[in-house]
C-alpha cells in the first residue's frame, strides 16, 4: 500500500512558509536544534537551512555516550550551517546528580532515558535564551500517536516542522532534501542506552505502524478492518496508542 506518499517539493514550501512566518510574527530571528544524527533532527535541520538564513540556526548535539562528532559536523556542513554556530555539550554530569540524587539505579533505563530527554530539553531552552531563539523540535506524527516522547522532554518545543508527517513520509522529504545516505538508512533509535532502537521497543515496525495509525485515526477504520486488510500488528499498534493516550491530555484540570 502506498497511502502515504507525499509531493515533496510541496510539502517542503509549505513548511518553510509556516515557519518563516512563525518566527515574523514573533519577531524572533533566531532557532535553537538539537541534532542527534537521527532522521528526524537531520530532516528539521535541513528545512530549517531552506527557510532562514544559516548563520540564525544554531545546532545542538547534546550526548551523554561519545559524540557523533564527525556525523554531526558533516550533517552541519551540508546544510551549510556556520562551523561556529555548532554547540556540542555533554549531558552526562547533571544527568548523574539527578541520578544519585533520585536514586536512579542504572538497571531503570526508562527512568534515567526520562532524565536525559529533560536535561537536554533545560539545556536546549537555556540557549535559546541565550540566542533569543525558538526551540525546534523534531517529533513526528507516528512518535506523537504512538507516545514515543518524554512529557517536558524532547516533546517540549516551540515550533514542529514534522509533527504533521508520519515517519514514512519524513523520509520521503529527507531523499527530497538530500539528507546524506547513512543517515536515512541507519535504525531509527532515541539513543537512550546502548544497542536500543525504536522498533525493537515496540515490537513492530514504523511501516506498519504508519499505515495502522493512519487508517485507524484518519480514516477510520476498526481494528478488526484494518487486520482484514493484512496488517497482523493492528491490534498491538492500536492498543499501544491507548496505553500511551493519557500524554495527550495532561495537565488534568477542572473545567469551568
Amino acid at each position: 500500500m502506498n497511502i502515504l506518499k507525499i509531493q515533496p517539493n510541496i510539502e517542503t514550501k509549505k513548511i518553510v512558509t509556516f515557519m518563516q512566518k512563525t518566527l515574523k510574527r514573533e519577531n524572533i530571528r533566531h532557532v535553537v536544534i538539537g541534532v542527534s544524527g537521527g532522521i528526524d533532527s537531520t530532516t528539521s535541520l535541513f528545512l530549517l537551512a531552506n527557510a532562514f538564513p544559516k548563520e540564525h540556526i544554531f545546532p545542538v548535539h547534546l550526548y551523554f555516550f561519545a559524540p557523533q562528532k564527525k556525523t554531526i559536523e558533516m550533517i552541519t556542513k551540508k546544510a551549510g550551517i556556520p562551523k561556529e554556530n555548532l554547540t556540542f555539550l555533554s549531558i552526562k554530569n547533571p544527568v548523574h546528580t539527578f541520578q544519585l540524587s533520585l536514586h536512579v539505579s542504572i538497571e531503570e533505563k526508562i527512568r534515567l532515558g526520562n532524565i536525559m530527554a529533560r536535561t537536554r530539553m533545560i539545556m536546549l531552552y537555556d540557549l535559546a535564551k541565550k540566542y533569543r531563539a525558538l526551540v525546534c523540535g523534531t517529533e513526528n506524527k507516528s512518535e506523537y500517536f504512538l507516545g514515543y516522547f518524554t512529557r517536558f522532554g524532547d516533546e517540549a518545543s516551540d515550533i514542529e516542522p514534522l509533527r504533521h508527517l508520519y515517519k514514512a513520509q519524513v523520509y520521503q522529504l529527507a531523499k527530497f532534501l538530500n539528507v546524506p545516505k547513512e543517515i536515512i538508512t541507519q535504525e531509527p533509535s532515541a539513543g537512550l542506552w546502548h544497542g536500543q532502537t525504536d522498533e525493537e521497543e515496540f515490537g513492530f515496525s514504523y511501516k506498519d505502524a504508519d499505515q495502522v495509525l493512519y487508517l485507524y485515526f484518519e480514516k477510520n477504520k476498526s481494528v478488526d478492518e484494518i487486520g482484514k486488510m493484512g496488517f497482523e500488528n493492528a491490534e498491538k499498534i492500536i492498543d499501544w496508542t491507548k496505553l500511551v493516550d493519557f500524554k495527550h491530555h495532561t495537565p488534568y484540570i477542572l473545567s469551568s
